[in-house]
């Protein structure tokens, strides 16, 4: 397939495009951008380097991608932003680079779809088939593990992780980690919800893992247990079960604390 170029597009001589890569009009790509092969830049839509893209990327109209993260410490040091295979970028959605702060790249994995008006600020890192609803906002420096499900409008407060398979509901806000697994939702009161059954078993969760994290989360959401308390019965019950001790080492590693 023959490189399509809309003729209203703007594409600087120093970006690097395969050879069956799309440009809608209107379109800008800068310097230092790399897009692989199969990928495609929609109408009105800015992407800047230095930033690179792996095979087959959508980019939507009016997405604003590897723009300078939104940090007054920052003065134009060489960052970028690293993405890579088969992600969708919606309408109006922003992603930004790192900062030399913070390592210095804004990084996403591969089959993620972000819907409209998502944000994804510098520094953040992002692992593959993650779904980020309308208008979902990272701050900077947060990480998002695999599998990650977040709901329209959540608000992810900078430094906070998200954890594998967990699923936010809409217009939560979250000032600390949200753990992995587990269903969790709230503006003024942030609370879990159980795990995420449904979506585990679309993921091909067995019934064994499902019942045992179900067993965790039970002794953590324990009333009569501290989370120090829990954490030590879930690893007597329940130590050797990799998911388990996934959940347990993440709460563990936590330096601002988990919503439960």
């Amino acid at each position: 397939m023959a490189r399509r170029i809309h003729p209203t597009a703007v594409v600087s001589a120093d970006a690097q495009l395969a050879d069956d890569v799309e440009i809608g009009p209107y379109a800008v790509v800068g310097p230092h951008v790399n897009l692989a092969a199969g990928c495609t830049v929609g109408a009105s839509a800015i992407v800047e380097g230095p930033s690179e893209f792996g095979e087959e990327n959508r980019i939507f109209p009016h997405a604003a991608l590897g723009m300078a993260p939104q940090d007054l410490k920052y003065a134009n040091e060489p960052t970028r932003l690293v993405v890579g295979a088969r992600n969708v970028f919606r309408e109006f959605s922003t992603v930004h680079r790192g900062t030399a702060g913070g390592g210095g790249t804004t990084a996403i994995g591969d089959d993620n779809y972000l819907m409209a008006y998502v944000h994804v600020a510098h520094d953040c890192h992002i692992g593959s088939r993650t779904i980020f609803a309308n208008y979902a906002a990272l701050a900077g420096h947060v990480d998002v593990g695999d599998d990650a499900v977040l709901g329209a409008f959540l608000a992810a407060h900078q430094f906070i992780r998200i954890g594998r398979h967990a699923f936010t509901g809409g217009v939560t806000r979250a000032p600390q980690d949200l753990l992995p697994f587990i269903k969790t939702s709230g503006v003024d009161t942030v609370k879990t919800y159980g795990i995420n059954s449904l979506g585990l078993q679309r993921r091909g969760f067995s019934d064994e893992r499902i019942a045992a994290l179900k067993s965790a989360y039970r002794i953590l959401a324990s009333p009569k247990l501290n989370t120090t308390q829990a954490l030590e019965r879930i690893q007597g019950e329940l130590a050797g079960n990799p998911d388990v001790d996934y959940l347990v080492e993440f709460i563990r590693a936590s330096r601002r604390g988990v919503h439960k």
